[in-house]
């Protein structure tokens, strides 16, 4: 059987957006230059378990809505562009109003995950999280299924095989009912979910929930506005590489 599509994003930002450029406005683009840097100078040097650099993940959700779903509206991709922000640095939801406008930051807090309040586990913060998503605008719904999608198409990468194991039931139970009603994102996620079904069998009840976030610690963005994308540093070097 083939398995999914894979979406990559090694190449960075240059490179995708070279290859958009007939598929997105240039107005559009020139917003994503801002909303990619920004990102850049929020999650700096972060990566992700098996230890790409962090930003990858987030131009992987983009690619997901641009080149699979056919996804136009630039306040939906920047959102996938920005969807980790405030979960995994010190950005605020404010911070993201200031910059790219009130539906934009809607669309981040739907798919931020909240910290455990007083009295509530981290277990059942994530819990009352995806139950959340339940009631998700549609557009709030795809920038999730594509930044799910990114953290599972290559699963078995992952370093810890609980967390494979874990990370594939919660998608099997959370994720893939939100998708039905988006039939791109249907079939993909029945494919995967055959493909990587061995991760069921070898799953045992007590496994921890687990996120695909970042392994190393966020790195605030430096004081005033970023002044270009060609001259973001740290993780940029990857990401912005031509």
């Amino acid at each position: 059987m083939t398995g999914p599509r894979v979406f990559e994003a090694a190449a960075g930002w240059p490179s995708l957006r070279q290859r958009w450029a007939r598929r997105v406005a240039d107005q559009d683009l020139e917003l994503l230059d801002d909303a990619v840097a920004f990102a850049v100078r929020w999650h700096g040097d972060q990566t992700r378990p098996a230890g790409e650099p962090y930003v990858e993940h987030l131009l992987e959700a983009v690619c997901v809505l641009v080149e699979a779903v056919g996804t136009t509206d630039i306040d939906v991709l920047r959102a996938a562009v920005l969807h980790d922000v405030v979960e995994d640095t010190e950005c605020s939801s404010e911070d993201v109003r200031e910059r790219f406008g009130d539906r934009v930051a809607v669309l981040v807090d739907w798919v931020t995950k909240p910290a455990p309040s007083e009295g509530r586990t981290r277990a059942e913060a994530r819990a009352a999280y995806l139950a959340r998503l339940r009631h998700a605008p549609d557009d709030a719904l795809l920038v999730k299924l594509a930044d799910r999608l990114s953290n599972v198409q290559r699963l078995d990468t992952h370093p810890r095989p609980e967390k494979r194991r874990s990370y594939y039931r919660e998608t099997v139970r959370a994720i893939v009912p939100l998708a039905q009603s988006h039939p791109w994102f249907r079939e993909w996620y029945a494919v995967w979910r055959e493909a990587f079904a061995h991760l069921a069998d070898e799953a045992e009840p007590g496994d921890p929930g687990g996120h695909a976030g970042p392994t190393s610690p966020s790195c605030p963005a430096p004081a005033g506005p970023s002044s270009g994308v060609s001259r973001t540093i740290g993780i940029s070097r990857s990401v912005f590489r031509a």
